[in-house]
C-alpha cells in the first residue's frame, strides 16, 4: 500500500523538520518546502493527500498558498499552522476552505490525531460522493426522501421535516453505521462550526431522535468527542 503523501509548509527550519520527521516514523510521505512559492510549486508538480501550511511564510503567506491550492484542487485536506491566536485568522482560515488550525505549540500527538480524523473524513466523503445525487434511503422501518424532505416511518403519518432537518438527517443517512464528526455537519449546514451553530445542532438532533422514536430498529447515538451515528439496531 502506497504511502499519504503530505505537502508540508513550514519557514522555522527546525519545527519543520522534526514534523518532516515525524510523519516519516508515522508511515507518511511529507515533501518539506520553506516558502510560500516553493510550496506552491511543490504542490503544482506532484499530488498529495494533505496539505500543512504555516500562516506566516516568506514570499507568499499560508493563506495566499492555500487559496492558489484551492484553485487548483477544492478538495485536498489543508490544516493551517500558526503562531496567531486571533479569531479573524481563524474564521479567515475556514473561509478559504480549512479543515482544520492549530495554534502553535502544540502537540505532535494532537496533530497526527487531527491528521487521522481528517483523513477518515475524506475517505468517507470520497465513498459517499456517488450518494450525492441519492435522494431517497430506506432504514429500518424508515423511508425518507431528502429531495421532497419527506420521512415515513411505518405505522404512522408522514412527515415534512424542515430544510434543515432534512439535510441533517441526509447527512446521517449517507453515513450510516458510521459516525458523522459535527464539525463536517456543521461546515456542510451552518457554514461554520461555532458554539451557537452547534447548540442549534443539538437541537435538531434531539428533534430527529424524536421523530424516528417510532421505528425501534434504528437509533442515532452520541459519540462522544466526534459526532454522531445513525445505526441500525437488527
Amino acid at each position: 500500500m502506497s504511502k499519504q503523501k503530505f505537502l508540508l509548509v513550514e519557514d522555522d527550519p527546525n519545527l519543520g523538520q522534526i514534523l518532516s520527521e515525524y510523519l516519516t516514523v508515522k508511515g507518511f510521505e511529507p515533501t518539506l518546502r520553506t516558502d510560500g512559492e516553493s510550496g506552491l510549486e511543490a504542490f503544482r508538480s506532484d499530488t498529495f493527500d494533505l496539505c500543512i501550511l504555516d500562516v506566516m511564510l516568506p514570499k507568499k503567506d499560508g493563506f495566499s498558498l492555500a487559496k492558489d491550492i484551492r484553485e487548483k484542487d477544492k478538495e485536498v485536506p489543508i490544516i493551517f499552522l500558526t503562531a496567531k491566536s486571533m479569531k479573524e485568522d481563524t474564521i479567515k482560515g475556514f473561509k478559504l476552505g480549512a479543515d482544520d488550525y492549530m495554534t502553535k505549540p502544540f502537540s505532535m500527538e494532537e496533530l497526527l490525531l487531527r491528521i487521522q480524523a481528517i483523513l477518515r473524513r475524506a475517505e468517507n466523503s470520497g465513498k459517499n460522493k456517488t450518494e450525492d445525487s441519492v435522494s431517497a434511503y430506506k432504514i429500518g422501518k424508515t423511508e425518507f426522501d431528502s429531495e421532497t424532505r419527506d420521512l415515513r416511518i411505518q405505522g404512522t403519518d408522514d412527515r415534512r421535516l424542515t430544510a434543515k432537518e432534512a439535510g441533517l438527517l441526509k447527512l446521517l443517512c449517507m453515513n450510516r453505521n458510521s459516525t458523522l464528526e459535527r464539525s463536517v455537519a456543521l461546515k456542510t449546514l451552518w457554514n461554520d462550526d461555532s458554539y451557537f451553530n452547534a447548540r442549534s445542532m443539538d437541537v435538531y438532533i434531539a428533534k430527529l431522535r424524536k421523530y424516528l422514536k417510532p421505528d425501534n430498529t434504528i437509533e442515532i447515538l452520541t459519540v462522544h468527542g466526534e459526532g454522531f451515528k445513525l445505526v441500525e439496531l437488527e
